[in-house]
């Protein structure tokens, strides 16, 4: 992965500011009044004393006091306008940031997902633009309005009296060395602390979704004992990080404040020598106490967006995860599908090198089913994930109705060929939810209609709400075959060109496999259908078997065909009349 300047990085997150550049510039001039305003306020302390206390002058106490009132009355109602409108603005960047990162992976491949922990991924979406926003929220606006107080507080001081400002300016740079010297040490530890997160993360996914192995394996004591060493891992580097964050913030700010008391010595005896009017050692003192606060915010900000780039960088290792397919620029829509499936001398490989399929060449014809069969881990999944263009072979070519599937739409690829996977996803909704997922807009007759074909109305009729029934977290309320019935009924209603299964019987019973083998050839009577299956029920109601061994095609034909020669598919189910053994 090619690792980015910091200049590059600030652009691109830039590039997410620039459509809400009016709205933001509303913002940043409501902040700059209110900032103007906030500067006029310690000045008054000066006649405040001068001319109201020592010059005994009650009117003058009643216009400034009345001063003092409105400038803050209408600061803190502009402060609330432009933090109310920044926090909403911030929100929507934010959220299109979320939804740039939620895009990306919805187009990377199978593969991303086989070697990228998915708690690693929600951490980033969830945690990582969490901490982006909240910065951004909290600080960014905070930011513009310190440096803008601070310029007009050193303005102001240099005005009032140049030595005290200068005493004041006096420990200024050895608070920011500080402040850099610890920055890097910082980011480091941020970055540490994101990881033992998403490490927590993956563990909870991880063992909630085995939970029935963990106890049935009677690991609980086990998996409690690792959930604590990686909380005690997270713990020491959240310490670490706590720990730095106040020599980053605490240290800077102590010198500032000690720097403080040499103003203020140094300030009062002027006062009593009499070469410094009080009103003016007030009004400075005023100024250099507001020095202090913004001083001190930009300080704790600058901590806070170290913690802000290290969770940009690991929102940009997602945004950047390289993409297996894309689309073309110029890709051809395909409105009409006959429903021939070719692959051409297909060839594609594992990131570690292993060979999935080699020189792979199957034309099934429009209309027809075929049944891909062999041992596990002869690479027959993929072939699904070709079909469909979740993944480009490394060499050779997929086709559909001729045309390569690498020129085509892929909503176009997706909306005719449909592909039900071997562990189906159910969402956690009702049943007529699930199988309405790939057409929303199909009626209730319509979703009868599916259900039944894949053998789903009579479970349909036990269940005490129906199709409204909710089917549960992931399914879980369903049974394995259940589940894969709702599946194949989804693929159904789709009513594709190109039906894809992988394993579509393997949870069901003899007598439910028949039933749901019967509809699945009714339903796609005319229409091609690709199967992946180990079953022989299923080889035998095709109309052409593929036989893979070892990542390579070595037989086809019909079934009766090949279990008649004793060769590879006769191997595979040891067929004799028909039987499987």
């Amino acid at each position: 992965m090619n690792i980015e300047t910091p200049d590059a990085s600030l652009r691109r997150a830039f590039a997410f500011l620039a459509p809400y550049w009016r709205r933001l510039s509303l913002v940043m001039g409501i902040s700059l009044v209110s900032t103007g305003l906030s500067l006029v306020t310690p000045y008054l302390s000066k006649d405040l004393v001068d001319q109201a206390l020592i010059g005994r002058n009650l009117a003058a106490l009643w216009r400034i006091v009345g001063l003092f009132a409105l400038l803050g009355l209408v600061g803190y109602v502009l402060n609330v306008v432009s933090g109310l409108r920044y926090t909403r603005v911030s929100a929507a960047i934010l959220f299109d940031m979320r939804l740039a990162v939620y895009g990306h992976l919805q187009q990377l491949s199978p593969r991303f997902y086989a070697r990228t922990r998915m708690g690693d991924i929600v951490s980033r979406i969830n945690s990582d633009i969490g901490e982006i926003q909240r910065v951004a929220a909290e600080a960014a606006l905070a930011w513009v309005g310190n440096v803008l107080f601070l310029v007009g507080c050193v303005v102001m001081l240099v005005w009032l009296d140049w030595r005290l400002a200068l005493l004041t300016a006096a420990v200024m740079p050895l608070s920011l060395w500080l402040l850099v010297r610890y920055r890097a040490r910082l980011e480091a530890r941020v970055a540490d602390l994101r990881q033992r997160s998403a490490d927590i993360g993956s563990f909870l996914i991880e063992t909630l979704q085995a939970s029935t192995l963990i106890v049935t394996s009677n690991a609980q004591a086990r998996e409690r004992s690792r959930f604590a060493r990686l909380n005690d891992r997270f713990v020491d580097a959240l310490m670490g990080m706590q720990r730095l964050t106040y020599l980053a913030g605490g240290l800077p700010g102590l010198i500032v404040s000690l720097g403080a008391s040499v103003v203020f010595l140094y300030g009062g005896s002027r006062v009593v020598e009499g070469t410094l009017t009080l009103g003016t050692f007030a009004a400075f003192i005023a100024y250099q106490s507001r020095v202090n606060a913004p001083v001190q915010a930009l300080m704790g900000l600058y901590t806070s967006i170290a913690t802000a780039k290290v969770s940009w960088r690991r929102v940009l290792e997602l945004l950047d995860a390289p993409l297996d397919v894309r689309e073309a620029p110029d890709a051809v829509a395909l409105d009409q599908v006959r429903g021939e499936v070719e692959f051409d001398r297909v060839s594609l490989g594992t990131e570690r090198g292993l060979a999935v399929l080699e020189d792979f060449t199957l034309r099934v014809a429009p209309g027809t089913s075929v049944a891909i069969v062999g041992a596990s881990g002869s690479g027959k999944s993929t072939l699904a994930y070709l079909a469909l263009r979740l993944l480009d072979p490394d060499t050779g070519v997929v086709r559909i109705d001729g045309h390569d599937l690498r020129t085509l739409r892929l909503h176009d690829i997706r909306r005719h060929v449909v592909f039900v996977e071997q562990e189906p996803t159910l969402l956690h909704a009702t049943v007529a939810e699930n199988i309405r997922y790939g057409r929303p807009e199909a009626s209730e007759a319509d979703v009868t209609q599916a259900a039944a074909a894949a053998g789903l109305e009579a479970f349909i009729a036990r269940l005490p709400e129906g199709l409204a029934t909710m089917v549960g977290e992931r399914g879980l309320q369903m049974s394995a075959g259940e589940r894969q019935r709702i599946a194949i009924a989804r693929a159904f209603l789709a009513n594709p060109s190109v039906l894809v299964l992988d394993e579509p019987t393997a949870a069901l019973d003899p007598a439910s496999e028949r039933q749901v083998v019967e509809s699945y050839l009714a339903v796609m009577r005319g229409r091609t259908s690709i199967v992946i299956s180990h079953r022989a029920a299923v080889a035998e109601a095709v109309d052409q078997v593929a036989v893979v061994e070892g990542s390579r095609l070595v037989e086809t034909g019909p079934p009766r065909v090949l279990a008649a020669a004793g060769g590879a598919f006769s191997r595979l189910f040891r067929v004799n009349t028909g039987v499987r053994a």
